[in-house]
């Protein structure tokens, strides 16, 4: 199996954390994952060739709700994704530009952040769904953003929901393709770190209580845990439907 993770990060840590828990939640080997930046290389629909699916990261510092120089070229690899029925999955970051890409609405919405690890809920669709029809109706994930998918695109459906930020998950109908609003890929030591690392684009976590109460509450998310490996078991190898 080879999977292409395609990163939005300009900071050298912050770029090998994402691809470390990556490999860990994929189940991946080193040389199955391919990194492309989305900063610093070029973006095209060859990209898709020669991987079985397309992963799409966090960006603490940059913001789907802006366009930048390589924002139209990211937007027609998620199409061509679309287009050949590739698997792919984007986390957090990712998941709003999927939404943004094929015709949805997200938002800044500093008022209903969501940081730290904090309750889901699945929908009716969820329940139903390959991918999520192991889940518990009720879980936890972790999360850190101000933005969020405000309506979804045609032809996508809803799989999980919170109190404070709707459409926690969706799902192209029909295709391989998936979003989650909270982070797939990371376990609690990663969640601190990204928190900590990024906390000055956060306008919530400036408040040292509301920061340290947030970092505290962290905690691993069991049932998230085995997300990505399980959508890469389902629409890779197993070819699910």
């Amino acid at each position: 199996m080879t999977v292409r993770l395609l990163q939005v990060r300009s900071r050298p840590r912050m770029q090998r954390q994402e691809q470390a828990v990556f490999l860990d939640r994929c189940g991946l080997r080193p040389d199955e994952l391919l990194v492309t930046n989305v900063l610093e290389d070029a973006l095209h629909a060859g990209l898709l060739d020669d991987v079985d699916a397309l992963l799409i990261g966090g960006a603490g510092a940059y913001s789907v709700t802006q366009t930048y120089t390589w924002t139209q070229s990211l937007i027609d690899v998620v199409q061509a994704c679309v287009d050949q029925a590739k698997p792919l999955f984007g986390s957090c970051w990712g998941h709003q530009f999927i939404a943004r890409a094929l015709g949805g609405v997200v938002i800044r919405d500093d008022e209903r952040g969501e940081m730290g690890c904090l309750p889901v809920r699945l929908t009716d669709a969820g329940h139903a769904d390959p991918l999520f029809e192991t889940f518990p109706a009720e879980f936890y994930a972790n999360m850190g953003h101000q933005d969020r998918v405000a309506v979804l695109p045609a032809g996508a459906t809803e799989l999980a929901e919170s109190d404070i930020a709707p459409i926690q998950a969706f799902r192209i109908d029909g295709l391989p393709i998936y979003g989650t609003q909270f982070h797939s890929e990371l376990n609690a030591e990663a969640e601190r770190e990204r928190l900590v690392e990024y906390r000055s684009h956060y306008p919530s976590m400036q408040d040292d209580t509301v920061f340290e109460s947030v970092v505290a509450g962290v905690r691993d998310t069991p049932e998230v845990d085995g997300l990505l490996k399980r959508f890469l078991e389902l629409y890779v190898l197993r070819t699910g439907v």
